[in-house]
């Protein structure tokens, strides 16, 4: 347990977006994906996802970490298949944002998501990590009420309202792992960070990444950092990781990609360059390969539930 309270007091949680959304035609999006967490509470209607169709019940929520691609299906009926790519471009033909008290319709098929990051040592994505599928939450007397909560005060202007969000949304992650823990959920997936975190010569790897990402990343430079041999060192952070050192590079760019079409005005080729990409077509291709989208529509979206 000492190994699960050093790793929750390493998280840097950061709150990005929640809204309530009406389901106005029953929509199956092939391949969801977002580059942070997310989480779906069901007010009234169906959600199911993955290939088994598993179904969430109303009061339940749908936890999806950031980086999953999976199949969502929102609405009871015949729904519409679309791919994430078609869905950015046309889901104001099937989401709309709502009040809280239209939520409580039962004639209303709806749903409440909260978007977040969760970092270890503000580097590492710590769900991402764990390469864990979506997972529903039963019913759980402690997320729903934070979810709640967050979703009250991001409709605030009240004094504070950002600060609540902030500690709520550490409260909402925390119950989270505490679901995992309790469940006995990817024992074996945390067993294995809760030994790599404890590891400082790959923080420093962690964080020389973080602080590099525009430069030269290769695995001489990283041998360097965590002083082991270059031979040595893709064999090391495998091990301790599950992935070899340049994928998780490519998805850290990546990462900031997203995070720099968001909130600035950059170009794609000035972006394409920050992270560590010379040639701006490649930067494209790679982008769009690992998010299944172009990078512009990335910008236009901001977030997948955006309406």
């Amino acid at each position: 347990m000492e190994d699960y309270n050093k790793i929750i007091e390493s998280l840097n949680v950061h709150f990005k977006k929640a809204n309530n959304i009406r389901i106005t035609q029953p929509i199956t999006i092939e391949n969801y994906y977002d580059v942070e967490n997310t989480v779906i509470r069901l007010n009234n209607g169906q959600i199911r996802f993955g290939k088994q169709k598993e179904v969430v019940s109303k009061g339940d929520v749908l936890f999806v970490p950031g980086g999953k691609n999976v199949s969502i299906t929102f609405g009871s009926g015949n729904a519409v298949g679309l791919s994430n790519d078609d869905f950015i471009s046309n889901r104001e033909n099937y989401f709309k944002s709502i009040g809280l008290e239209e939520i409580e319709d039962p004639e209303i098929e709806s749903f409440t998501f909260v978007n977040f990051d969760a970092k270890v040592f503000d580097s590492v994505n710590f769900f991402a990590s764990l390469d864990i599928p979506p997972f529903i939450i039963h019913d759980n007397p402690k997320v729903n009420p934070a979810v709640a909560t967050i979703i009250e005060e991001s409709n605030s202007d009240v004094a504070g309202h950002e600060r609540i969000i902030k500690l709520i949304t550490d409260h909402l992650v925390v119950e989270i792992i505490r679901y995992v823990i309790k469940n006995q959920l990817f024992v074996e997936q945390l067993a294995t960070n809760s030994t790599y975190f404890k590891d400082p010569r790959l923080i420093d790897i962690f964080a020389y990444i973080k602080e590099h990402l525009e430069g030269d990343l290769s695995n001489k430079n990283l041998a360097s950092v965590a002083n082991v041999s270059e031979d040595y060192v893709g064999q090391y952070f495998k091990m301790l990781t599950g992935i070899n050192p340049q994928d998780y590079i490519e998805y850290q760019r990546m990462e900031r990609a997203v995070s720099l079409l968001r909130t600035t005005k950059k170009s794609i080729r000035e972006i394409g360059t920050d992270v560590g990409y010379k040639d701006t077509a490649y930067f494209c291709r790679r982008f769009k390969m690992m998010f299944g989208i172009p990078a512009g529509k990335m910008r236009r979206r901001e977030s997948l539930m955006n309406v």
